[in-house]
C-alpha cells in the first residue's frame, strides 16, 4: 500500500516509521535536534512550501528520508491508498 503526502509524492506504507504532529511533536528539544540534523544531512524533503503540519519519518533504501507536509497526521492516516 502507498501514502500520499501532496503534491504529486507517494511512498510505500512499509517504509514509514512515524507519522507525527509537528506542533504536538517540536514542543520537545529532542524531536527539534532530530528535525535540525535531519536537515543539515540533507534527509529532509519538503512537500509544500505551506503551513506544515505533519513530518513522515521513513527508510528508503537503506536511507532515513523525513517529509514534511502541508497535511494533518489525522489526514495521512485517512489517505493510504491500495493497490492490486
Amino acid at each position: 500500500m502507498y501514502l500520499h503526502l501532496g503534491n504529486e509524492i507517494v511512498i510505500p506504507t512499509e517504509n514509514i516509521i512515524a507519522v507525527c504532529d509537528i506542533d504536538a511533536c517540536t514542543v520537545s528539544k529532542k524531536t527539534r535536534d532530530f528535525l535540525a540534523a535531519a536537515q543539515k544531512r540533507g534527509e529532509v524533503v519538503n512537500v509544500s512550501y505551506e503551513l506544515p503540519k505533519s513530518f513522515v519519518v521513513c527508510i528508503e533504501n537503506g536511507e532515513r528520508k523525513v517529509y514534511i507536509s502541508q497535511l494533518s497526521p489525522k489526514t495521512l492516516n485517512r489517505r493510504e491508498l491500495k493497490t492490486r
